[in-house]
């Protein structure tokens, strides 16, 4: 199983593992990943939950080849399964990152309250280089925590940033060494074993009420765009190059 989970001393471990292809993602996985979060919250010896990937990887994204033989195109898909599981997830969720974050990668971690990256985290969200657009809610969050022009840098020129930059720019807690970093988030996410659990949720609901309606609307509105244009010759162009291993060339769009 390319998903791994454990419940310890009131701490629900979500674990993908997959290192032989950097993480990536299948629709299978996603699928487990929403079925470890719904148990998480479900769960009421859980008070936190700990989602991290592999020494030197956190998740290339989306698995190329699964994605393009079972593509996200309804609501109904494994992908958005996720995504409303860790939206769902009332407890807080705190991201150990200790490598590459790609695509999704990345976008994950705006739903997680506590994100801690190591110092060789490199995090993109690189959706137009694959003619695409930004999914999981980004277009919304993204803006409203870098402000426009920097949302620019990483949305419409997918320009890859350091855990360092995360931490600048608000999408992460702190940066810390590669060995460091499941063993701090570990800490942080146990320390909820001591505090009022009702109180906890509660106030996570609080902290994310006012932009809930927009989210959902934004994730509902990518998600037609994102269907839309995995048909488009400029997708089609860059997935081709992919698996071809060359260049795309966008020149006669």
């Amino acid at each position: 199983m390319s998903i791994r989970t454990a419940n310890v001393d009131g701490v629900a471990t979500i674990e993908i593992a997959r290192p032989e292809k950097k993480n990536a993602l299948t629709m299978a996985m996603y699928g487990a990943l929403a079925d470890a979060f719904e148990a998480a919250t479900a769960d009421p010896a859980v008070r936190s939950v700990l989602l991290t990937g592999q020494p030197g990887i956190f998740t290339s994204g989306n698995d190329i080849d699964d994605f393009m033989q079972r593509p996200p195109q309804s609501t109904e898909s494994p992908a958005f399964a996720f995504m409303q599981a860790i939206i769902g997830c009332d407890k807080p969720v705190i991201a150990a990152v200790t490598g590459p974050a790609i695509g999704i990668g990345t976008t994950m971690l705006l739903h997680c309250d506590f994100v801690y990256v190591s110092d060789e985290a490199r995090l993109a969200m690189p959706f137009v280089s694959l003619g695409l657009v930004p999914e999981f809610g980004s277009s919304l969050i993204v803006p409203q925590l870098l402000g426009n022009v920097r949302a620019a840098e990483k949305l419409l020129l997918g320009d890859p940033f350091t855990g360092a930059d995360a931490v600048e720019l608000g999408l992460a807690n702190a940066v810390l060494p590669a060995g460091e970093v499941v063993r701090h988030a570990r800490r942080i996410a146990e320390r909820f074993n001591t505090l009022p659990p009702g109180a906890v949720r509660e106030t996570k609901r609080l902290l994310r009420r006012g932009r809930a309606a927009a989210l959902a609307e934004t994730i509902g509105v990518e998600g037609q765009a994102f269907a839309a244009r995995l048909q488009s010759p400029e997708a089609k162009e860059a997935f081709s190059a992919f698996f071809q291993k060359r260049q795309p060339d966008f020149s006669k769009f």
